[in-house]
């Protein structure tokens, strides 16, 4: 399956700048040690692959995931087979008390990255999960921060999202909450952080759920209205690793917007993927004239797609990956552009929200419109709309 023609691109956005920069990065990584956390997701697999294959000092990686783990490993020896470096990896939940013995045992490593999150729109449906974005994107992140601070680690890069750039939904005002933490740790340490667009068939995307309804022989299902940016797993793996050895103190790299990334419906995606694996997407009205016509139209080289508008909570009608407020460097590399940030952080707000949340949690009781009001004092622009429908509801 070719990801670059079905996001509408016949190149990748990156290899100029990469090819610029080789030399340096393998000198760096050879000489270095590397922690990544959540390295077993898409994202996570992708970093991995760009530091291991070229040769690092030591590489561990960490992951809740055991079975991802695997994968990455598999992978990992079929495509580049084995470093002269230390590389192991850890099925280990980051919040957990064996993470921290894992790190109290050794914990020495020159750059720590943080590609662990909980990526999607849908975790706000309910209390309970939405903490637990909070947990991950948040607290885990500042947890892993201070642990770096005491290692000594000489640069700390944790993943963003361009859904933090004026934040809609909850998801996005999280990550954005988290650069806030991440502020204040930077006067203690050296930080960066990347934010960047979907990643095409990444675990989980609505893209990934098309291979998995073709395995199943299920209807596919889009939205029509909503348009996107796309980069490949590669390119986000490249995205990350740029920002973690080459971002100054604060910066934030995002994809520059040009000719070769532009904007594409899912609905537009889809309609490429089936012509890509022979078949024709028959239009239907419904879910269930979609569900009921399957067998049959497959046989017609045909597949039932159902597209839609979007209506459910936390959508944002466009992408962007910085404000107006932001201060940018557009001259440095040819398409990365990087957020230079001072140390901004409202310390009396990051230490109210920290302490509401342990309480929170505490007392085990907690509703979702008291985190969405501490969102907005967190966040005054936050955009959140409750439409009272989400993507669960759906097929």
């Amino acid at each position: 399956m070719n990801i670059l023609k079905l996001i509408g691109r016949d190149a990748e956005i990156f290899e100029n700048d990469i090819a610029v920069y080789e030399m340096e990065l393998i000198t760096i990584i050879q000489s270095s040690s590397f922690l990544v956390i959540g390295g077993a997701g898409s994202i996570g697999q992708a970093v991995t692959k760009e530091l291991f294959k070229r040769n690092p000092k030591k590489l561990h990686v960490v992951d809740i995931s055991e079975n991802n783990m695997v994968e990455l490993v598999r992978d990992l020896r079929s495509s580049y087979g084995y470093i002269d470096g230390d590389f192991q990896t850890f099925a280990l939940d980051i919040g957990s008390v064996e993470y921290d013995a894992f790190i109290n045992a050794d914990g020495q490593f020159d750059y720590v990255l943080n590609l662990s999150a909980l990526k999607h729109v849908r975790s706000e449906k309910d209390p309970f999960t939405l903490m637990r974005m909070i947990d991950v994107n948040v607290f885990n992140t500042e947890k892993t921060l201070q642990q770096s601070i005491d290692k000594r680690t000489k640069k700390y890069f944790c993943v963003s999202t361009d859904k933090a750039a004026n934040p809609v939904n909850m998801m996005g005002a999280s990550k954005r909450i988290m650069e806030m933490y991440l502020m204040r740790k930077s006067l203690d340490i050296k930080i960066s952080t990347a934010r960047f667009a979907n990643v095409a068939f990444s675990d989980g995307s609505l893209l990934h759920g098309f291979n998995q309804r073709i395995l199943k022989k299920q209807p596919i299902v889009a939205p029509n209205d909503i348009k996107r940016y796309f980069v490949t797993p590669k390119e986000s793996g490249e995205l990350c690793l740029m920002s973690c050895i080459f971002g100054e103190n604060r910066d934030v790299f995002f994809p520059k917007l040009s000719e070769n990334l532009h904007l594409i419906s899912f609905a537009d995606i889809a309609v490429k993927y089936l012509n890509e694996i022979g078949y024709e997407p028959y239009l239907c009205k419904t879910e269930a004239e979609a569900r009921d016509n399957v067998e049959e139209l497959i046989k017609q080289k045909k597949w039932p797609c159902l597209f839609t508008e979007s209506d459910t909570t936390g959508e944002k009608d466009f992408e962007e990956f910085f404000t107006d407020s932001e201060i940018l460097d557009m001259q440095r590399f040819e398409n990365f552009g990087v957020i230079k940030n001072e140390a901004n952080f409202d310390e009396i707000k990051l230490e109210e929200f920290t302490v509401k949340i342990n309480k929170m949690k505490a007392d085990k009781k907690w509703v979702k419109e008291e985190i969405v009001d501490m969102f907005h004092t967190m966040i005054p622009n936050f955009g959140h709309k409750e439409t009272g429908k989400y993507l669960d509801s759906k097929m």
